[in-house]
């Protein structure tokens, strides 16, 4: 094989050199020759540090051009620096070496010539195609790709083809330098790709592997997919927008929809402004829908950079949909008026009795129109809560509904007093409030045989229907379960009350009860609480603190759906709490009462909070009732009285034999009342003549009820 004339010039060169690089430091130090060489091999470190740093690819081979100038500026520097020609010869022995690696190694010449044909003397004898060409990777053939796709292909190859990934096309995003979409598929054909990452992929672009998403390819008319394609977008430029100003579905995801986020597996739908209401809405779904929202209200708002304020953001939940309301100012700190317009039942017995966060009515019923039957009510509350505001409104619109009302409380107050005015009988006590249950019950038997006039037989009650001969009864227990924990007429009030809850709804009685617990050991027995929650729409006024609000809503609902929280006031979040603490500051006294919001509970099981109507006591009323009050009928009057159960129930003493058996006549001819035996309070109920048990709640009680027992 015959040497290049290149390389053959490049040895002589090497040759005639050497014995310069030897004797001109030592005979001729001064020399331009010195300085020349010098030079040269100042540029070759030049063209190294130059070949380093740079990403084009062959530094290798730059720096081996370089190095014969570097070596002989070493040699020569080195003979200038030893006594004549060193011990041994040495400057004529590294100038030999230095032409020996020019012979060596080649020579160099032959790695400036990677890309050109082979400079041989003669032509190339004739070879076959596959003797001539050696192939150790597949060769990509060119497709005519674009500027972006080659640089990417570079860096891609240099990086050692990660994943055995060829890519097919890069796409730069619109607006963007840096950000752009890669197609990649396998290197073989039918292989899928495995093994490929994130970082992988971040490795040969300079990103962060947080930049980089990978997606599947679906396949397309025209290109294939599956998995042996791969879809990878690089995305540093808007990552860092994202972080700095991400817009609200970009904040959603990475803060609320997130896995450790407020709302976990959701998305946002949209983000809409209500600004004539001072409200900002934020609509969302599951991505899955087959999986129920798990809401953190506090984590939602830290994740969208809301204040946490519970009376000013509120949740509500629609099967796998949500809605948060953001409002400016508390929404149910405003007071809405209750009118007769509202209060009117439709046709279907509904009235509007508040309204929500949102704005929207909230209606609950005097009668059952799907069930054909009355309506009960439970209501709860701790005092101040708006009890009595809505027995006020719930009796107007029975009132104007043309139906009777009973009410009966513990204690005389202001407010129960005036609605006496608009009412058939209202009293104060429990012997009252047991007297009016006793007297409902009879009515049953008193309907039970009440003939229709078109056919002459009895039937059960119908609402709305004109042939009834009786109007719709509604009893109010206010403080039920103070009243059932009476010593002497507890226990009437209690059974007579769970009877009525039981049977009356067959003669046209609905029960009222309100209270502040709605659990057994407070008067309320399963059956009871049971009856109540199935014929009505129960109302939870704040019960003290949101926890005792939402186990008193979760008791009178069948599954226990999320409750809204009622705080003990509305008030605005503002500044910082630990900025006040530093500074020694009070914190600002802007509470507004709640009283009058309330979680009612639909027909559907789900708590919505709202504010009820308000009514004015210290004005007029009679703007809301009926210009007559409705009345029992005559014969429901006179069949009372046949039983002895119509009177003034404000008697301040039981009539003999009411509650307790007539007293007998002992061997002396005395009388001994059955209520008091042996002068304890004992005494039997009614028709059953036991003796009736009395609460003990200390020891010194139960000594006395032992005492009671044995005459002692």
């Amino acid at each position: 094989m015959s040497t290049p004339r290149s390389a053959a010039l490049e040895r002589l060169t090497y040759t005639l050199t050497a014995p310069v690089l030897a004797v001109a430091p030592n005979l001729y130090p001064d020399s331009p020759i010195n300085q020349m060489v010098q030079l040269a091999g100042a540029a070759g470190i030049g063209g190294w540090v130059l070949a380093a740093r740079s990403d084009v690819p062959g530094a290798g081979r730059k720096i081996l051009r370089w190095s014969p100038l570097v070596l002989a500026a070493a040699v020569d520097t080195a003979a200038g620096h030893t006594t004549g020609f060193g011990p041994y010869g040495l400057d004529g022995l590294l100038a030999a070496g230095w032409a020996a690696a020019g012979w060596v190694v080649s020579p160099f010449s032959r790695h400036t010539r990677r890309g050109h044909r082979p400079a041989l003397a003669a032509a190339p004898a004739p070879q076959s195609a596959p003797a001539e060409t050696v192939v150790e990777e597949p060769v990509i053939p060119d497709d005519g790709a674009d500027l972006l796709t080659r640089d990417a292909r570079m860096l891609w190859e240099q990086a050692g083809m990660p994943g055995r990934t060829h890519i097919v096309k890069a796409t730069r995003h619109r607006g963007m330098q840096h950000d752009m979409t890669i197609l990649l598929r396998a290197s073989e054909t039918g292989r899928p790709i495995t093994g490929l990452s994130e970082a992988d992929v971040a490795a040969p672009f300079g990103v962060h592997s947080s930049d980089v998403v990978l997606a599947e390819v679906a396949i397309q008319p025209g290109r294939q997919g599956g998995p042996g394609w791969m879809e990878a977008r690089i995305t540093p430029g808007a990552n860092q927008r994202r972080r700095k100003a991400p817009t609200d579905q970009e904040r959603w995801v990475d803060r609320v929809g997130s896995p450790k986020g407020g709302a976990p597996g959701s998305e946002l739908v949209h983000r809409s402004r209500d600004q004539e209401r001072g409200v900002t809405f934020y609509r969302a779904k599951m991505a899955d829908p087959t999986e129920s929202p798990r809401i953190d209200l506090a984590k939602v708002c830290r994740g969208l950079g809301l204040p946490e304020d519970d009376s000013c953001v509120f949740v509500l939940i629609d099967g796998t949909e949500f809605l948060i309301s953001v409002f400016d100012s508390p929404p149910l700190s405003q007071i809405f008026k209750a009118t007769r317009e509202l209060l009117t039942p439709d046709a279907k017995g509904m009235y509007v009795c508040g309204y929500t966060i949102t704005g929207q009515p909230v209606k609950t019923m005097v009668y059952q129109h799907d069930k054909n039957a009355p309506a009960h009510g439970l209501t709860l509350g701790v005092s101040r809560s708006g009890k009595t505001q809505f027995f006020a409104i719930h009796m107007a619109a029975q009132s104007l509904d043309g139906e009777v009302v009973w009410l009966g409380t513990v204690r005389k107050d202001e407010k129960t007093s005036v609605l006496g005015r608009y009412i058939d009988r209202q009293g104060s006590n429990a012997l009252w409030m047991a007297r009016s249950l006793r007297a409902a019950k009879a009515l049953c038997e008193i309907r039970a045989e009440m003939p229709w006039a078109y056919d002459g037989q009895p039937h059960d009650y119908k609402p709305g229907d004109p042939r009834c001969p009786y109007r719709q009864l509604n009893v109010y227990g206010d403080e039920f379960m103070t009243a059932a924990q009476d010593a002497e007429y507890g226990e009437f009030i209690q059974t007579d009350g769970e009877d009525l809850t039981v049977t009356g709804l067959k003669y046209g009685i609905g029960f009222n009860p309100a209270g502040q617990s709605p659990f057994a050991h407070n008067g309320f027995s399963t059956e009871m609480k049971d009856n109540l929650r199935q014929n009505s729409r129960p109302v939870i006024f704040n019960m003290g603190s949101p926890a005792a609000t939402r186990k008193a809503a979760e008791g009178t609902m069948e599954n226990a759906y999320d409750v809204p929280t009622i705080p003990a006031r509305y008030s605005r979040t503002e500044g910082s709490a630990i900025e006040r603490a530093m500074r020694g500051e009070a914190d600002p006294e802007n509470g507004v009462s709640t009283g009058g919001v309330a979680v009612i509970v639909l027909d559907n099981g789900r708590a919505v909070l709202m504010r009820s109507l308000y009514a004015d006591f210290d004005a007029d009323l009679s703007a809301l009732f009926p210009d007559e009050v409705n009345r029992l009928t005559d014969h429901e009057i006179s069949e009372l009285t046949k039983r002895g159960l119509w009177f003034d129930w404000n008697e301040p003493e039981p009539r003999p034999g009411e509650f307790w058996p007539e007293p007998d006549e002992d061997a002396d001819g005395e009388g001994r009342s059955r209520r008091r035996s042996g002068g304890g309070k004992g005494g039997g109920r009614g028709s059953k003549g036991g003796g009736r048990s009395e609460q003990v709640a200390s020891p010194r009680q139960a000594l006395e009820a032992i005492r009671s027992l044995t005459d002692a």
